[in-house]
């Protein structure tokens, strides 16, 4: 299961209390911004099947992104880095996010990476899994952050961001570019960053070697 990516109400509510630099990004939560405006348009679909149909790149995903994403606070609690080997839930599949589309950061990097793979996988679409100066809450450790991320002639693309649903980023030369602006917009230091094939941490396990006999 992936490392907490976002925080919980408590302290949303309470960085709230003290107040926040009008058009600044609240640095502490992966929640979208305040009064966001939904998209307009979309490629509506009646089921992911069909979706996969209708859409056909980065901005069709996107703009869906935009106008149907709802962030899901007590599941951000629930999926800190201190409590997710208590609770074990797991990342929501693109089908299911389609019909209930609410969620935090990698139940929405998923849904982007996955259904860009199925309808452009020519973008070579990844996950950019950020890491952050941890913070610590009430006992609940949270540092990590995903998105999703494809690639262009033009560069790197960043989209299906929880705190910025519908908001596309790029082109980039690099990630690094895309990583020190997007420090600088969450006002929160970065200390890691990684592009990845998976959400999924790899489970490590002893060599057996000892215990099996030579292949023939």
């Amino acid at each position: 299961m992936p490392r907490g990516c976002c925080l919980p109400a408590l302290l949303v509510m309470a960085l709230a209390a003290c107040g926040t630099v009008p058009g600044a990004a609240n640095p502490a939560s992966d929640a979208p911004e305040a009064g966001r405006a939904a998209t307009a348009s979309y490629k509506s679909a009646a089921s992911y099947a069909e979706a996969l149909k209708v859409w056909r790149t980065a901005e069709d995903v996107n703009d869906w992104i935009g106008a149907r994403f709802e962030y899901d606070m007590p599941r951000a609690m629930q999926l800190s880095e201190s409590q997710r080997a208590r609770t074990r839930l797991p990342v929501h599949a693109p089908h299911e996010f389609f019909l209930a589309p609410r969620g935090v950061c990698v139940d929405l990097a998923r849904f982007g990476v996955e259904t860009l793979r199925a309808i452009d996988p020519a973008a070579r679409p990844a996950y950019l899994m950020i890491e952050f100066d941890p913070v610590s809450i009430a006992g609940n450790t949270l540092r990590r952050h995903w998105v999703a991320m494809y690639r262009t002639e033009r560069g790197y693309h960043v989209f299906a961001d929880s705190r910025r649903p519908g908001h596309l980023a790029g082109p980039y030369a690099t990630l690094a570019q895309f990583v020190e602006e997007y420090a600088s917009y969450r006002g929160r230091k970065i200390v890691a960053y990684r592009e990845l094939e998976t959400f999924e941490r790899k489970v490590r396990t002893r060599a057996l070697s000892r215990d099996r006999s030579p292949s023939p």
